[in-house]
């Protein structure tokens, strides 16, 4: 644990309570601010020059009065006292106008200390900052004289909030984001096909210890070449092999969506009252876990205010439960902590940290052994899910021909049709080889994206339906 970090906000504790003491001032549960300043530098190289540099900077503040299940919310872009005050008697028209909760005395609150950047791409001069996109572009361009076009970029962001709770809770935290990109595009004759790779985290320059921008290009440039000579997709239902790591995005999409507890409160999820019910193979255990170190999904606390909490939402194939805010928790009897919000411009809801398949037993290359024809994927470019019933499409950007248990001929036009909870119960096969994925990933979900880490082992799915060219 650690002390409170140094912030921005000029806002002191008697401010804060008379600030919330006027959002209830017409009645209401509890009431919050929220406080932001985010900072963000973003580098894109392409085509051997930099084509554009940018800094950004947004603050401001969200008022919540929040009434039983309903929320009344305004926000501000002026961080003084009397701009605040304008957007707590807005909020505050959601009550009734009877007598509400009283605030209580500020206290601040410690919190984990699970990110701490050791350099800062802010602190860099710019020629060094272009120095990093120039050694993964000339890496790509060495890589093989049939890459056409290279495109780099770098991003890095610091997001420093304040919470202030009515129940007299405040705590804050300095997050901080790094993210590179490395797209590629090869020819050879009239074919082309393009790769990216790309990653990062809760961490500073220190992230390119472990991956150098040089293999991150490389990497790109290889998908790109075996996509060069890729068949078509056959067409039909097949067992499916999902590769460690990025093939968690099926399930962060097909399955975690319909364990927020917002869906399942309101009834639209297909996991709505389910809770003690067998809803995978007891293969499966599924975890949202916002406690790994730097990861992309990691928070210290989310943005109600609350402690994080790891939850196990499946254990061998049976549901234990849903991912909570503040407002469902108290609804469902369940601890909150899972409350996320794109920024203080938005409303707080149930959203995933990093979310993962755990590991099994088996042996990925026995795993792959025991398939005599079906498809090997490795990357995905997303896909659409019906979050009622969890019925899915994703397409993939890399996979492959399972034949007589070897991974043979690169494939195209792979598109994987499911259902969530079906294909979780038809998962026969769970490697020991768990993958989290090197923090690419954002989520959205009413408008708002947040950054999220995903997981997984080898695993296989008995059968699925594949949407090919081949018949």
């Amino acid at each position: 644990m650690t002390n409170q970090v140094e912030t921005p906000f000029a806002i002191d504790d008697t401010d804060s309570v008379r600030l919330l003491s006027r959002a209830l001032a017409r009645g209401g549960d509890f009431a919050e601010l929220f406080f932001e300043h985010s900072l963000a530098i973003s580098l894109h190289f392409e085509q051997e020059k930099v084509r554009n540099f940018s800094r950004h900077v947004d603050a401001g503040c969200g008022v919540r009065v929040v009434t039983g299940e309903a929320s009344g919310y305004a926000y501000t872009e002026d961080l003084e006292v009397s701009a605040i005050a304008h957007a707590c008697d807005t909020a505050a028209h959601i009550a009734s106008g009877q007598p509400g909760v009283a605030p209580q005395k500020i206290e601040r609150r410690e919190r984990p200390d699970r990110y701490h950047p050791e350099r800062c791409l802010i602190d860099l001069p710019f020629l060094e900052r272009v120095a990093i996109l120039r050694r993964a572009d000339a890496a790509a361009r060495a890589a093989d004289p049939r890459v056409e076009a290279v495109e780099v970029s770098l991003v890095e962001s610091r997001r420093q909030i304040r919470i202030v709770r009515s129940d007299g809770e405040q705590v804050e935290d300095d997050q901080p984001m790094l993210r590179m990109n490395v797209l590629v595009v090869v020819a050879d004759g009239e074919k082309r096909q393009k790769a990216m790779e790309g990653g990062g985290g809760r961490l500073g320059l220190e992230y390119f210890d472990r991956h150098q921008p040089e293999d991150l290009a490389r990497r790109a440039v290889e998908v790109a070449l075996k996509m060069l000579d890729a068949k078509p997709a056959p067409a039909g239902e097949f067992p499916v092999v999902l590769a460690a790591g990025d093939s968690g995005v099926l399930f962060h999409e097909a399955v975690g969506h319909g364990l927020e507890a917002d869906f399942n409160r309101k009834g639209t999820s297909n996991y709505s009252g389910r809770v003690g019910e067998l809803v995978a193979s007891s293969l499966c255990t599924v975890v949202d876990d916002p406690g790994l170190d730097t990861d992309r999904g990691c928070i210290n606390v989310d943005d109600e205010g609350c402690e994080p909490q790891r939850r196990v939402l499946i254990r061998n194939g049976v549901l234990e439960g849903y991912m909570h805010d503040r407002i469902s928790a108290k609804a469902m009897g369940a601890e909150p902590g899972s409350g996320r919000r794109e920024s203080f411009r938005s409303l707080p809801m149930p959203r995933m940290s990093s979310t993962y398949l755990e590991a099994g037993e088996e042996d990925p290359e026995e795993i792959l052994k025991a398939v005599s024809y079906g498809i090997y994927a490795k990357q995905f470019s997303g896909g659409q899910v019906n979050i009622s019933n969890g019925d899915f499409v994703f397409s993939t950007t890399e996979a492959y021909l399972i034949e007589n248990g070897r991974i043979t001929a690169p494939l195209q036009g792979v598109n994987l049709i499911g259902n969530g909870p079906d294909c979780l119960s038809k998962v026969d096969a769970v490697g020991h080889d768990f993958v989290l994925s090197d923090g690419r990933w954002t989520c959205g979900k009413n408008g708002q994206g947040v950054p999220v880490g995903i997981g997984m082992p080898t695993l296989r799915i008995s059968a699925m339906t594949v949407g090919g060219s081949e018949l």
